[in-house]
């Protein structure tokens, strides 16, 4: 059972891999509505649960998923696997937005000199996400794929259970493992 777990886990992976490909080199408008159809829903979801609206997330989704179609090329597999490429797309987004949103209207200037926080905030929240990248791609590949599929696939503990057919302590326990491993991992940051 597990053999067939690893493969379907293996080829669904290989699967996102083949469609970035088709879309990259032949434009594939069927393999952009295969992976539209799977990722906007979880990336709109995934940012509404971050606090984003309903519209501006919708917003952003669409954004995401047009900057796949055009920039597929750039998707490197040995980097990262295709759901993590297109949730740090879409956590890129969210924080232009919000960097968008806090910038004044010109009548809204204040005179005399601004603390600017929000520079060296975004600069430190670009830094740990670039370490949490680092972090999660070094967890064993069992765990990575349960985080990858909790945390960016938008799926419940029960729903990977579904999927992977592993029991629901299996599952409980790797990811405990797995978010154990990142927070020392991000605790790392600070010595």
């Amino acid at each position: 059972m597990r053999r067939s777990v690893t493969r379907n886990d293996t080829d669904a992976a290989e699967h996102w891999v083949t469609l970035i490909a088709r879309i990259r080199d032949d434009h594939d408008e069927a393999a952009f509505v295969a992976l539209f159809e799977h990722f906007a829903p979880r990336v709109k979801g995934v940012l509404m649960r971050s606090g984003t609206d309903a519209a501006t997330a919708e917003e952003i989704m669409q954004d995401v998923m047009t900057t796949i179609w055009r920039k597929a090329a750039q998707f490197d597999p040995a980097r990262a696997s295709v759901a993590t490429w297109i949730f740090t797309i879409a956590r890129n987004r969210r924080i232009d937005v919000l960097r968008k949103q806090r910038r004044p209207e010109p009548e809204e200037l204040a005179w005399g000199p601004e603390h600017e926080p929000d520079q060296a905030d975004a600069l430190g929240l670009q830094q740990e996400s670039e370490h949490l990248g680092a972090a999660i791609a070094a967890l064993p590949a069992k765990q990575r794929e349960l985080i990858e599929k909790a945390y960016f696939g938008d799926l419940s503990h029960s729903e990977i259970a579904d999927v992977t057919g592993l029991p629901l302590g299996t599952i409980k326990s790797r990811i405990r493992l797995a978010l154990d491993r990142l927070r020392h991992a991000m605790s790392q940051i600070d010595k």
